[in-house]
């Protein structure tokens, strides 16, 4: 059977599972066997090592209850779960399709076993036939394959439930997906408008820095300005292919913009005077891009 977590999916659960409530590593084992039905349980030597490397990064905190490490998800996780949210809604899908194979294997396994049990019994009923076996034993070996038969029933109908539930939670999980989607896509247009209003403000400053915006120390105005940016424009970020979701690729753009700047001012630094043009460079490529996203009055 293949892994049941991809690598880095674990992580990312372990976050899910301290963003509902603290717990300590007994508690987060014992969770994931719920979730799998009983059917999948991770070794302490797995969980523990991953809390111990989210603590380190820094995304989850503990404080010690009873002599456990009780561990709890910071701001810092919250960050990282939110930016993660789609890969996280397509784990979640995958989860149940592990309990459906898990618990198919499971009842081919019992079919497996009972066949083989049916046909023992039938090669022994033929010796007790032909040694003559005493009549006890010949009503052992029917109590045996009846108790046998009853087993098999009882396992046939926990795997035939067990699946029923993870076809469930399934098609519960797509719609909580797609319903994730629908908020990532509010949150995107209400972060544009906040960036919008809050921009705005500075936008009287903006004529005289938007060439420096371009790297070519111009005013917006200047002969040109605007074939810089077109060239800009058509480079940057050029590594970063398109995929089928427009929303998801600016998801992608905002983040790479945001960590070049962030970049950039941990190297360099940031004087009062370079945060008021950062500022007012912002508020350009703000009042733009949003202008851009909005349906066309005409």
């Amino acid at each position: 059977m293949p892994p049941v977590f991809a690598h880095g999916r674990l992580r990312l659960y372990l976050l899910k599972l301290l963003d509902e409530a603290p717990r300590h590593g007994y508690e987060v084992i014992r969770l994931l066997e719920e979730r799998f039905q009983g059917l999948y349980a991770p070794s302490a030597g797995t969980v523990y090592p991953r809390l111990a490397k989210l603590e380190a990064e820094g995304l989850v905190t503990y404080a010690t209850e009873g002599g456990r490490k009780v561990y709890s998800i910071t701001e810092a996780g919250r960050a990282e779960l939110a930016d993660r949210g789609g890969e996280l809604a397509d784990l979640e899908l995958e989860i149940r399709d592990s309990v459906s194979e898990l618990a198919a294997e499971m009842r081919d396994d019992v079919r497996g076993a009972a066949g083989d049990l049916r046909r023992e019994m039938r090669a022994a009923a033929a010796s007790a036939t032909t040694t003559r076996v005493d009549d006890e034993g010949w009503k052992a070996a029917k109590e045996e394959l009846r108790k046998a038969k009853a087993e098999w029933k009882e396992q046939a109908r926990r795997a035939k439930d067990e699946s029923r539930r993870a076809r469930e939670e399934a098609h519960q999980a797509r719609r909580q997906a797609k319903e994730a989607q629908e908020r990532a896509r509010e949150e995107v247009q209400r972060i544009a408008s906040q960036l919008q209003e809050q921009f705005a403000k500075s936008s009287g400053v903006l004529g005289g820095l938007a060439g420096s915006w371009l790297g070519a120390g111009a005013p917006a105005s200047a002969p040109g300005a605007s074939t810089a940016a077109s060239d800009v424009g058509s480079t940057w970020a050029e590594d970063l292919a398109p995929t089928a979701d427009p929303i998801r690729d600016l998801d992608r753009l905002l983040d790479r913009f945001r960590d070049e700047i962030r970049d950039a001012a941990r190297d360099h630094g940031v004087s009062p005077a370079q945060l008021a043009e950062a500022r007012a460079h912002l508020a350009v490529a703000a009042t733009r891009v949003t202008a851009e996203l909005r349906p066309d009055p005409a």
